[in-house]
């Protein structure tokens, strides 16, 4: 085996579909039974649909049920606040596409699943690594059916934000701090709801609001580690906070019976300081965890996905040693924007998102809107939609 990886989310997936494509041999693992997991990212920004561009799949994506999102907007208790338009970026897309996750992953891994390289294993849980002579070789991995070993010339770590790849081969990142966990849970829409997704800010609340057509994903927002005490608090008190802060949801909180009808998203902000060893790659949350804001998680896993194939396609095809020092150019390329967003992230989770929390928010005024403030909405829009570094794909496939 040429490359094997593990996890089989957008870093891994898209990444096993272009080495695939540039005859790579690839088997990517996968530890559940299927990407159906309700509460995850839906954002694809435009870097991610010129990729799909790239890869052919651009239109079978747009066949997708989906949303586009051109602004972003704030709810305060003042009112509605355009914080950013993505109308005048260049290129094709000037929109975010809100799709959930499993669309997306199964769109990627059955065009790949269509080439004679690769192979996907799902229900397939990679738990070590295989060392031979100072460097990784493969990993092991458990199914249904017992525990197995894959040795390959390449393994990736995209296994997600608590890497048991990365954990087995000594990788520890470095915490940046997060002072928040979100809590999701649906309730059903209705006809005079508003139309957008959107983020609603006020003193002691916090909750973001996701349009899936016949409901709302929410995100309803908590102090880092206050789950245990919302739970004490009751469902009924979790229902008066968030008809609160959307009053037009109140008619249907009943449906949020109790807290197992809700899932909790452990949050957290960190990076490797190393991405590699000898025969070893981390890739997308593997090696740097990304907070919910601004949503680019997929499209910073893609880019890593990307670049990652771009560099190393070739090696692996011809069966060329892959010196780690290739790897670090890799990591190298992909820190800058990392640490990047990672900063911007941060400036927000303790200028708005904590401030909110400890209900240290003051009223809002009406402001103007943002998305026309010369120089700096392009900075915002550019920032959003493209990132910091967008990668392309440059291999022939």
């Amino acid at each position: 085996m040429t490359c094997v990886i593990a996890g089989g989310g957008p870093a891994g997936a898209v990444l096993g579909l272009i080495l695939a494509r540039a005859g790579v041999e690839v088997t990517l693992l996968e530890k559940h039974a299927d990407f159906l997991r309700d509460f995850r990212g839906d954002t694809i920004h435009p870097s991610t649909l010129q990729v799909l561009d790239e890869l052919g799949l651009g239109e079978e994506f747009h066949r997708l049920p989906h949303r586009k999102a051109h602004q972003l907007s704030l709810w305060t208790d003042r009112g509605t606040v355009r914080l950013a338009s993505l109308r005048g970026l260049p290129g094709k897309y000037d929109y975010i596409a809100f799709v959930p996750q499993w669309d997306f992953l199964t769109l990627i891994t059955s065009a790949a699943a269509k080439l004679p390289t690769f192979r996907m294993l799902m229900n397939a849980e990679a738990y070590d690594v295989i060392r031979e002579d100072g460097a990784v070789r493969g990993l092991r991995y458990r199914d249904p059916s017992g525990e197995h070993e894959i040795r390959a010339a390449l393994t990736v770590a995209a296994d997600g934000r608590r890497s048991d790849v990365r954990r087995a081969a000594g990788l520890t990142p470095r915490e940046l701090g997060a002072p928040m966990d979100v809590v999701w849970f649906r309730i059903s829409r209705d006809g005079t709801d508003p139309d957008e997704t959107f983020l609603r800010v006020s003193a002691g609340g916090l909750m973001v609001a996701i349009n899936r057509e016949t409901y709302w994903q929410l995100a309803y927002v908590i102090p880092k580690g206050g789950f245990d005490e919302l739970r004490a608090g009751g469902i009924e008190a979790l229902r008066a906070h968030v008809g609160g802060l959307l009053p037009y949801l109140r008619p249907r909180l009943g449906e949020l019976g109790g807290f197992e009808d809700v899932s909790v998203l452990t949050v957290a902000l960190n990076r490797l300081e190393r991405w590699h060893r000898p025969g070893l790659l981390c890739i997308g949350d593997a090696a740097h965890a990304m907070s919910p804001v601004f949503g680019v998680g997929i499209n910073l896993a893609v880019q890593d996905a990307v670049a990652a194939a771009n560099l190393l396609a070739g090696s692996l095809r011809s069966g060329a040693p892959i010196p780690e020092s290739t790897l670090h150019l890799l990591q190298r390329r992909r820190m800058w924007p990392t640490k990047v967003t990672q900063f911007a992230q941060k400036v927000a989770q303790d200028r708005l998102i904590k401030p909110a929390l400890e209900g240290r928010v003051r009223p809002v005024p009406t402001l103007p809107d943002m998305s026309g403030v010369p120089v700096l909405s392009g900075i915002v829009r550019r920032f959003i939609g493209l990132g910091v570094r967008p990668e392309h794909v440059t291999l022939p496939i």
